[in-house]
């Protein structure tokens, strides 16, 4: 049973460790994202050409439902 204790104590202190390093590593900036937004230009333009598309295509059909109801 004792053993039990020394495992649990064991896994806190491993768990509070990576915390630690955790912590430590967002208050550096280690998740910082520097290399997207330098990529994300080149494929913006595709991403709203293909809404605009859409928007108009949209467009189209509700514009032929109306002339064929007239």
């Amino acid at each position: 049973m004792s053993v039990l204790f020394v495992l649990i104590g064991a896994s806190m202190l491993v768990a509070g460790g990576f915390l630690i390093a955790f912590l430590w590593a967002v208050k550096k900036g280690q998740y910082d994202d520097t290399y997207s937004p330098s990529v994300r230009i080149l494929f913006d333009d595709q991403e709203k050409e293909a809404q605009k598309k859409e928007k108009e295509q949209q467009i189209e059909k509700e514009t032929t439902k109306k002339n064929h109801k007239s």
